[in-house]
């Protein structure tokens, strides 16, 4: 219901105010395609900031479940009711698994229960009803004690309760299956000896049995059905920054995010110390997300994989280390080698690892990043040899290059010369920056050298404060301003191959950048006003740019992009007002035939620019959809103030 009267007051807000509306007018050159569009255009853009990985899209409930970061009993606490008696440990002889050598002894005297109780990723999310899976490598050295396993709230209710025993004097992997009774979003998990005893624990884990595609051990369902929803062509990953690391020893190194999950080995992540303003000290990446998880991933949402690899520096905006050049090759290598583990046969080393993980077929990787926001002769150099022995040997392979963290600075006038010089396939050009740089460079590619490389515009967010404010809002203002630039991306889509917002994912319990695409917590998501305006240009991509005159006729901040499909014969629209007040237009699709059997129109507004969506009005600013009454190729539509219209029409010749 609340639904239907938000379209009748949006119906009736724009009916009103045509009486006050400024003009405009285009005509849509809908027999004159021209550059072909690629269809993987719109993708996103995935980095593990703002607890993406842990604690978000890998669907893991359980922080430090090996005890491996450097304070091993981080995330978990003891507990001893006043006549319980025992001692814990940190061991590190005769492990379960010697690439995660640590694991926890809990002696107990068996006079009451005693324990541990892990506090998840700011809390431990479950939903009433629901089953959740846990598992734990466990080892008996001494007595007959049980394990008991609970769930808690957070104001101390017992929402399930399991036991397990017969444990034996080795390694051992036991399950059981909680099913808690109460939805709570910051529950906590203990683990509990029940009886005198000693029994080493590691590997402890608890996930959701309803995981996307009910995979075991596998990622969130509703985070990762919103990236479905937008029909994303391409997915970035893993970063971002932490491919660089802020030291070399701190590089994401796909090969190590690979194989049994117990073999990954932990690995701080830069955004645990990166900003004095927004510590969080217990972020660490248990790469239970890797690259096969992101070529799966990709996979399932119709994406085509764009991994980036370390070039052989840090981050330049950190220590900025250099691997010797004489030591590059391995960092080439394992470009070359993660081309097998995606497209090599089996019985190849890296293809064998693929298929042994579950996956004989290819993932016809296409693209492949070198370096992430490098800048100046460390990154030419590197980026030069990287070229030269992967083009000799896979020539099939396209590699996108870096012009740095700017749009406009030295950097990246340096970066473009020498990788025109270079003949690079793609450049990676980003930008963060207030709503009126967006609004302002809509026609930024119109001049682009089109027998030079070509641009994936693979970072960027409007800024409603200033880049890594806490202040920053996603509210209608910069979502607006980012779909006005992406209509001059669409415009010149020949030349802009693909383009990306970031970052993709917030926690609002333990974020360190905002603005941000999708925001949740521990039981819900939800979609920003930037996350429709690039849903709608995603669902609504078009095969072929048609031209268009345009005449605003006074009208402030009005931009169109117009697109064709061939097949069935349609035209798209995508037309931002980001003036403050509407715009009736008169439109013609030239040549589009004589009747349009169908018409349909998709509207984001809201009453305020300063509008924005929340977990309590998740639909505060979405698109409104309404089919139109026309049937002329010549009508007039009126564009609200500060609105994204995607107009759709059916041609019948």
């Amino acid at each position: 219901m609340r639904r239907l009267l938000a379209k009748i007051s949006f119906v009736l807000a724009g009916l009103l105010a045509v009486g006050g509306a400024q003009g405009a007018s285009m005509t849509v050159q809908a027999d004159q395609p021209g550059a072909k569009l690629n269809p993987a255009m719109w993708g996103i853009f995935f980095e593990d900031i703002n607890l993406g990985a842990d604690g978000g899209l890998y669907a893991e409930l359980v922080k430090n479940r090996g005890f491996e970061f450097p304070d091993a009993m981080m995330g978990w606490s003891k507990l001893s009711p006043s006549k319980a008696r025992g001692k814990l440990s940190i061991r590190d002889d005769s492990p379960f698994n010697a690439a995660n050598p640590h694991y926890l002894r809990i002696e107990s005297q068996g006079k009451d229960l005693f324990g541990v109780v892990n506090e998840g990723f700011r809390g431990i999310g479950v939903q009433a009803g629901e089953a959740y899976n846990f598992s734990a490598q466990i080892r008996k050295v001494d007595g007959n004690a049980k394990l008991r396993v609970e769930l808690y709230s957070s104001d101390g209710e017992l929402l399930d309760t399991v036991r397990l025993e017969k444990f034996s004097g080795d390694w051992q992997s036991h399950a059981a299956v909680l099913h808690p009774k109460a939805t709570e979003a910051k529950a906590k998990l203990y683990v509990l000896v029940d009886g005198a005893g000693t029994l080493d624990l590691d590997m402890i884990s608890l996930f959701p049995a309803k995981t996307w595609k009910n995979r075991p051990g596998g990622l969130r369902a509703d985070m990762v059905q919103k990236l479905a929803d937008l029909k994303p062509g391409f997915m970035r990953f893993p970063g971002g920054c932490i491919v660089e690391g802020s030291e070399l020893d701190k590089r994401y190194q796909w090969k190590k995010t690979i194989g049994p999950v117990a073999e990954r080995p932990t690995l701080v992540n830069r955004w645990n110390y990166e900003f004095l303003h927004r510590p969080t000290p217990d972020y660490y990446q248990s790469f239970g997300l890797g690259f096969y998880e992101f070529f799966l991933l990709c996979e399932d949402i119709g994406a085509q994989p764009l991994p980036i690899l370390n070039c052989g520096l840090a981050c330049q905006f950190n220590s900025g280390e250099e691997c010797r050049m004489e030591d590059l090759n391995a960092y080439i290598q394992d470009a070359l080698d993660l081309i097998e583990f995606a497209n090599g046969p089996t019985n190849t080393v890296w293809g064998g690892k693929r298929a042994a993980m579950g996956h004989a077929e290819p993932f016809n990787l296409k693209m492949i990043g070198v370096g992430n926001e490098n800048w100046d002769q460390p990154y030419i150099e590197r980026y030069t040899k990287f070229q030269a022995v992967l083009k000799l040997a896979h020539p099939e392979i396209q590699l996108v290059a870096s012009a740095g963290p700017s749009p406009d600075d030295a950097r990246f006038e340096f970066a473009w010369t020498k990788l025109r010089e270079l003949h690079a396939d793609i450049i990676d050009e980003h930008c963060y920056a207030k709503p009126d740089w967006f609004f302002n460079n809509t026609h930024r590619y119109d001049n682009y050298d089109r027998n030079g490389p070509k641009v994936f515009f693979g970072e960027y967010a409007a800024q409603s404060d200033k880049i890594v404010s806490v202040k920053n809002r996603n509210n209608l203002e910069c979502a607006i301003a980012e779909a006005a630039y992406m209509t001059g991306l669409e415009r010149n889509g020949d030349e802009v191959r693909m383009a990306s917002y970031a970052p993709l994912f917030a926690n609002v319990d333990g974020w360190q950048w905002t603005p941000d695409l999708i925001w949740v917590d521990n039981l819900r998501s939800y979609g920003t006003p930037n996350y429709y305006v690039q849903k709608m240009f995603a669902n609504n991509p078009g095969d072929a740019v048609l031209p268009v005159t345009l005449d605003t006729a006074g009208a402030d901040r009005f931009y169109v992009s117009a697109t064709r499909v061939a097949g069935p014969g349609e035209i798209i629209l995508k037309v931002v007002n980001g003036g403050n007040s509407p715009v009736s237009a008169s439109l013609n699709l030239a040549g589009a035939g004589k009747t349009i059997s169908s018409a349909s129109a998709s509207t984001l507004t809201s009453g305020s620019v300063k509008d924005e969506n929340s977990f309590d009005a998740p639909e505060k600013v979405a698109p409104q959809e309404s089919r139109l009454e026309i049937t002329s190729p010549q009508f007039a539509h009126v564009f609200p103030a500060n609105s994204l219209t995607v107009l759709r029409f059916k041609i019948t010749n």
